[in-house]
């Protein structure tokens, strides 16, 4: 890609927009990124300031654009509130139902809209799902499902539409692997629960060529796996984590422990850690994307060298 695409970031101020923005930055590409809040620091692309709720002055970048990119949701680290519930599906729905009236609007569209979802739309299985398995039951499947419905729903005709189900992207410096890291240094970094539950990974630098290949590659359409080829279960990531931060040892955390700690101390939901899923692509495999971390020790230590 070159000076002359222009790729708009929805929701690109979080660990993956801020990734994909240096990357495709790096590649050439004009980047806008489309967030609430301006950046501290200054940065190499474009940003406009959009509450991902109403149409204003953002909309101006969509005319012409090669693509666009939607990150756009409430984070689903938290307590599972009613209230953190109704805006994790909310944020999701409507920023895709704005972004989606913008278009309507713009005289020459972008030619692909990558939206992104979850692979958590599979629920908490033990079983290995494609993407022709089931959905799941529960908070996680309903939002994925209404958020891929708001994209097929409103995204004006003749616009490709790639839909990536993404898994627990591995990155140094954000998501919830700094989180991990730290506990496995403090040596907290065991099993958790049963261990058996899967663990679902791509390394940042395959999600970036991922989305890259979704924007260029014509022949990429529906729904993808955005996972790599080798699920783990939990006790299986635990330990390689501990190997790749130097962590001689670590304490398990009953399940009974990681309820009543995960809301209190960290902040967040005790099921994602306790529930899991093994996802891999068929779609990806199939249409012969390379992954270049498919082992999970490998990516670890590539992060942690």
């Amino acid at each position: 890609m070159t000076t002359a695409h222009r790729i708009v970031i929805a929701g690109g101020s979080g660990f993956l927009g801020q990734n994909l923005s240096r990357y495709l930055t790096a590649r050439g590409c004009q980047v806008v990124v489309l967030s609430r809040s301006k950046p501290a620091a200054p940065v190499p692309w474009t940003h406009a300031v959009w509450d991902a709720r109403s149409i204003g002055d953002w909309a101006q970048h969509l005319d012409g654009a090669e693509a666009l990119v939607n990150l756009a949701g409430r984070s689903v680290d938290c307590v599972k509130t009613p209230d953190h519930c109704d805006e994790i599906l909310r944020s999701r729905v409507e920023s895709t139902e704005v972004l989606g009236r913008a278009l309507q609007d713009v005289n020459q569209r972008p030619r692909v809209w990558v939206q992104m979802s979850t692979a958590h739309i599979y629920g908490d299985s033990e079983l290995v799902c494609d993407e022709e398995a089931a959905f799941g039951y529960g908070l996680a499947p309903t939002v994925g499902r209404e958020w891929e419905a708001a994209l097929a729903r409103v995204a004006p005709p003749g616009i490709r539409q790639v839909v990536l189900r993404t898994s627990f992207v591995l990155g140094k410096d954000g998501g919830a692997l700094v989180t991990l890291a730290r506990l496995a240094r403090f040596g907290l970094g065991g099993t958790v629960g049963s261990g058996r539950q899967g663990i679902s990974w791509i390394h940042e630098h395959d999600m970036n060529r991922l989305f890259e290949r979704a924007v260029t590659d014509e022949g990429m359409n529906g729904a993808y796996l955005a996972t790599a080829p080798a699920p783990v279960s939990n006790a299986e990531f635990m330990r390689a984590l501990r190997k790749a931060v130097g962590a001689p040892f670590g304490l398990p955390a009953a399940s009974w422990m990681v309820r009543a700690a995960a809301p209190l101390l960290l902040r967040t939901d005790p099921e994602l850690a306790l529930y899991g899923r093994y996802c891999v692509s068929s779609r990806l495999r199939e249409e012969g994307f390379t992954f270049e971390f498919p082992e999970l020790e490998p990516a670890l230590r590539d992060l942690y060298r």
